[in-house]
């Protein structure tokens, strides 16, 4: 039963490490794009190749 006890308390020192790291990294701008979300809508999803004219090929005669 002990051992329940110890793993408990030692996932909620990682959950909160890994919380202050995000609150850390919010505070520093790591998440802050300005830029992208103006210039998504003017760039296409996948690009799409034309595909070329299909040729007809003659037979030469001699």
């Amino acid at each position: 039963m002990s051992v329940i006890y110890i793993l408990l308390s030692i996932s909620i020192v990682v959950a909160i490490v890994f919380f202050a790291a995000f609150i850390y990294a919010v505070k520093k701008g790591q998440f802050d794009d300005s830029y992208t979300p103006s210039v998504r809508m003017l760039f296409e999803d996948e690009l799409v190749k034309e595909q070329p004219k299909p040729t007809l090929k003659t037979k030469k005669t001699n």
